[in-house]
């Protein structure tokens, strides 16, 4: 670099690309890096819901591309007598349809959106911390043997949920927030075509018992699927538990229509942990900030990391961008507040539902329940997926409160 940009973005995944997006549309030299090079796999279900897509499009992104599938609901179902298909709901800000599409073909279809508003894009290139005093001092660039030192003003720190830079920045996950455990793998399908997504709700372990999480199977729309469980670490025996055995269980009952089997697999499972809930913090710095899965931003409720990647990582632009013009890094700490005014209640009560459904009777209960009502499956939905309007929103913080008192009651 021949000088220092306004921002430097660690990380070009969703948050950071939204965040280099964002903030060169603002008119800030921006450089953003990534570690690897594009197009580049990542262990993800590649399922966009409405959330995803408004953020998208606001982007400008071309969903007529080939490779992105256009879903228009979600079929759930519990155990082999019991499924329901549900359309995404009517929303005043949010589309009515979802997608899906592969990380390896999405990431860097994102990021040439955010080269296209100026930021400038530095792949293959590793990105290290320098710090004096404890503050963030510049930013070491390594790229095939070279170093370079340069000095933002700003860091955006969208590492993912290793987040090595924002570790060394002195950042760590609060354990008693929920984490999930999560593995996908592809298969080729006859019904790759289908316009549902799919979640099986009655996941077991080897004992019987329901598991708090789901089983996936999203459609690609090639030939092939995505298919993958998830888990939470509320459930009791969490750590002892095989994601690649709870993927051969999956893949074994699902539905025969998509056709999976040991033949059919494309890939071996990929797995990894999930930072939930706003769960590594602090979020901001004297000049640096923490988006995306590096503020450990995905949704408890559904597990959805995408959507709130692209909205953390505009957020951040929006406080960065206001901060600079300002000449005021001080403004960097009204991040924090919006992130709790936007999450903070849902995200909350998403930790009261997580630890209730820890409990296997409770989650059995809810999926084989539920399922039998459709007007409550629809708003179930609606809550989940985060797509409550916001004259809905009193009604959802009452039934969260009395989530909460119920689960108050539970063993312990």
């Amino acid at each position: 670099m021949s000088s220092s940009p306004d921002v430097v973005v660690v990380g070009a995944g969703p948050a950071g690309s939204a965040a280099a997006y964002w903030l060169a549309r603002y008119g800030h030299s921006v450089a953003f890096v990534e570690k690897k090079a594009f197009p580049r796999e990542k262990t993800c279900g590649d399922g966009l819901t409405p959330r995803s897509i408004y953020q998208l499009s606001e982007m400008g992104f071309d969903f007529g591309a080939g490779d992105f599938h256009k879903v228009t609901g979600l079929r759930s179902y519990a155990g082999d007598d019991l499924m329901l298909e549900l359309a995404w709901p009517e929303h005043s800000i949010f589309p009515n349809w979802g997608g899906v599409i592969r990380r390896l073909d999405l990431d860097g279809q994102v990021a040439t959106l955010a080269e296209k508003q100026g930021a400038v894009l530095h792949q293959r290139t590793e990105a290290s911390p320098v710090l004096e005093s404890g503050r963030l001092a510049g930013v070491n660039l390594s790229m095939n043997g070279d170093r370079e030192t340069v000095t933002p003003r700003v860091a955006v720190i969208a590492d993912g949920s290793m987040t090595r830079f924002g570790r060394a920045m002195g950042t760590h996950r609060r354990r008693d927030y929920p984490m999930g455990l999560a593995a996908r793998g592809y298969y080729s399908s006859p019904r790759s075509d289908d316009s549902f997504m799919e979640s099986q709700l009655d996941i077991r372990d080897a004992s019987g018992d329901s598991m708090p999480g789901y089983g996936w199977v999203f459609p690609l729309g090639d030939g092939t699927v995505n298919v993958g469980v998830g888990l939470l670490s509320t459930f009791r025996r969490w750590k002892s538990v095989n994601t690649s055995d709870m993927m051969a269980a999956h893949v074994d009952s699902a539905p025969a229509y998509w056709g999976l089997s040991a033949e059919t697999a494309l890939s071996k499972p990929r797995g990894g942990k999930l930072s939930m809930a706003l769960s590594v913090g602090p979020h901001a710095g004297p000049n640096w900030v923490l988006v995306g899965d590096a503020v450990g931003a995905i949704n408890p409720w559904n597990g959805e990391g995408i959507a709130y990647a692209y909205e953390t990582g505009r957020m951040a632009a929006d406080h960065v961008h206001l901060a600079l013009a300002a000449d005021d890094l001080g403004l960097l700490q009204r991040y924090p507040q919006d992130l709790q005014d936007t999450y903070g209640l849902y995200y909350r009560m998403a930790r009261v539902f997580v630890k209730a459904i820890g409990y296997p009777q409770v989650m059995w209960t809810l999926a084989h329940v539920g399922l039998r009502s459709r007007p409550l499956m629809e708003w179930v939905l609606k809550v989940m997926a985060n797509l409550l309007e916001p004259e809905e929103r009193h009604t959802g913080e009452r039934a969260y409160r009395m989530l909460e008192r119920m689960v108050s009651v539970l063993p312990r």
